[in-house]
């Protein structure tokens, strides 16, 4: 039999129980089905990011060559790369 899972005022709460649970004695993850969220917007988190000048112009002059902001050309290549270091593992 397993744990039931508590009621949580807030995301914050459930965020802060689940950080220090496992999630096993909770759900049954055998009976667990995929499912896709294709409206979900993923979560954004901003961060500073230090480039070299050159690297930056670089890349924006790469972008307005694609007529996209700079900001999203790198995140394109991030996922790109990712994408292929995940695979290769």
């Amino acid at each position: 039999m397993k744990k039931r899972v508590p009621e949580f005022k807030s995301e914050d709460e459930e965020r802060k129980f689940w950080a220090t649970r496992d999630s096993t004695e909770y759900v049954d993850w055998k009976k667990a089905k995929r499912v896709v969220l294709p409206e979900l917007k993923p979560s954004l988190k901003t961060i500073s990011l230090r480039l070299p000048e050159s690297m930056l112009e670089e890349l924006k002059l790469l972008a307005h060559k694609k007529d996209v902001p700079y900001q999203s050309l790198l995140k394109i290549f991030l996922s790109e790369k990712i994408r292929e270091e995940l695979k290769a593992q």
